[in-house]
């Protein structure tokens, strides 16, 4: 990287960050200030139409640049801007325009943010859905929440998304890795080596308030955008299985769910005499999770990391969650709630959080440890510039030793390249095409 000038940086978002609807808008957002902090040149660029909730970029500093799918003019684009690392946000966004940059931009790191492993969210899904096909008990799951790293492999191994997302992470110098867990898999099972592979969970500045007080608080909270599968699967299992469970002992009880992009499927399971609330979008997530006691994440597949979980701690509330949602979340750490496989146990952590003070207390102040030690911008952020910094200056060795990924790149782009100019043609004059 140049040291006579600032260091450019092009971010291919797969969409334009919404920090407040998804942890992944907001582990984005982390990584363009760590950037920033750099003093680093940023242009953000996305082929997305603008979210409802999308990020203030420009008030940052950071260019906008719409781009388009099979379009020449991002060709010209890019060779203007002559970027010295291109972040690809999320594997797609590696297939579609990798070899464009490859082509005109050769020397830039490629770096790609995985966000998490899709295939392994993917296939995890497929999971679920054939245990609810073969069981209506919606109470124990704990046979899907401790799968080996083999047992993970085989589900993914014979799946196109896995092959094209692993693929992706060869073609890249760099993978920005939410998950050791997934870091261990990609590296045990795919045989990814493990220099490509970058841990980098999300990044906060510990909260320099106390938290808000246990007799302030009220109810039980729910957060999550419902574009994201595992959330909207999260509140049917809380609806039919698990409210009902903590209703049972604390009849008074409230529940309210929040999230973005509400759909009407989720706002018809409203129902106040329940204490089931759906709230849809908070303008501050910080907020609502503060004013809360409890946070719920009964998540029955998934990948990555929390958000939500993170935000929980941050506020000083206690929360309870699966198997999967605490999934490389705390390393050899205390859990700072309850972690449970089953419906009735998980309404009984939860009861037991809301009502015991002092078990209140030793959760939130297992948080705060967690946060410090696993979560801090101060640590993390240092350490994602090293990297790239490293990568950049030993970048001839970092390919040449990574045969498979040149290999890879030589195969699928040129696929790619002529699949993308055919579209192209297609689009300027359909005739031509044929």
């Amino acid at each position: 990287m140049s040291q006579s000038r600032a260091t450019k940086v092009l971010v291919i978002g797969y969409v334009w960050p919404e920090p407040r609807s998804s942890a992944a808008g907001g582990h984005m957002m982390q990584i363009l200030e760590t950037f920033l902090q750099q003093g680093w040149d940023i242009t953000f660029s996305s082929p997305a139409g603008y979210g409802e909730q999308r990020a203030d970029l420009a008030a940052l500093g950071i260019g906008e640049v719409p781009i388009e799918l099979n379009n020449s003019s991002f060709d010209t684009f890019i060779r203007e801007l002559a970027p010295d690392v291109v972040l690809f946000d999320r594997f797609m966004m590696e297939e579609q325009f990798g070899w464009r940059v490859e082509k005109h931009c050769p020397d830039a790191l490629r770096v790609l943010e995985t966000s998490d492993l899709q295939s392994l969210r993917d296939a995890r899904h497929q999971r679920l859905k054939e245990r609810l096909k073969a069981s209506d008990d919606a109470n124990d799951f704990r046979e899907l929440f401790a799968p080996a790293l083999r047992e993970e492999f085989e589900f993914m191994a014979d799946t196109d998304l896995a092959k094209r997302e692993i693929a992706a992470i060869y073609r890249c110098d760099v993978n920005l890795m939410i998950s050791e867990v997934e870091i261990e898999l990609l590296v045990e099972q795919f045989n990814v080596p493990r220099n490509l592979l970058h841990w980098c969970p999300l990044m906060v500045d510990l909260p320099s308030e106390p938290p808000v007080a246990f007799e302030d608080r009220a109810h039980f909270l729910s957060i999550g955008n419902f574009r994201h599968a595992p959330n909207w699967d999260a509140v049917l299992w809380m609806k039919t299985a698990i409210w009902p469970l903590i209703r049972e002992q604390l009849p008074t009880a409230q529940l309210h769910i929040y999230g973005a992009y509400t759909p009407p499927k989720a706002t018809a399971l409203h129902n106040p005499v329940q204490g089931f609330h759906v709230m849809n979008w908070a303008e501050d997530a910080l907020q609502v999770m503060s004013a809360a006691r409890v946070c719920l994440a009964p998540l029955r597949f998934g990948a990555g990391i929390k958000g939500k979980i993170v935000d929980a701690m941050l506020c000083g509330t206690p929360n309870v969650t699966t198997p999967i949602g605490a999934e490389a979340m705390h390393g050899d750490e205390q859990w700072p709630g309850a972690v449970t496989p089953t419906a009735r146990e998980f309404a009984h952590s939860a009861v037991r959080l809301y009502s015991d003070k002092a078990h209140w207390l030793n959760a939130q102040a297992l948080g705060q440890t967690l946060l410090a030690n696993r979560y801090q911008q101060s640590i993390h952020g240092p350490a994602l510039i090293k990297k790239l910094i490293d990568c950049q200056q030993h970048l001839v060795q970092l390919r040449r030793d990574n045969f498979t990924g040149s290999m890879l790149r030589h195969h699928q782009h040129k696929s790619t390249q002529y699949m993308a100019q055919w579209i192209e043609a297609k689009n300027r004059n359909p005739a031509e095409a044929l």
